[in-house]
């Protein structure tokens, strides 16, 4: 049970990472296209990954 628990955490901050990586990689146009302001993409990676 705990062993399960700390895998599920362990692949949300994998994707969060993941999400965060990927976005930081796109130019302020692309972001904006897709409705994020740079400052967000911590925010949106996290409800991408813990929701």
């Amino acid at each position: 049970m705990f062993v399960t628990y700390l895998l599920s955490k362990m692949r949300a901050y994998k994707l969060y990472r993941e999400t965060v990586r990927e976005l930081a990689q796109l130019s302020d146009r692309e972001l904006a296209d897709l409705g994020i302001a740079r400052f967000d993409i911590a925010r949106v990676a996290r409800q991408a990954a813990f929701a």
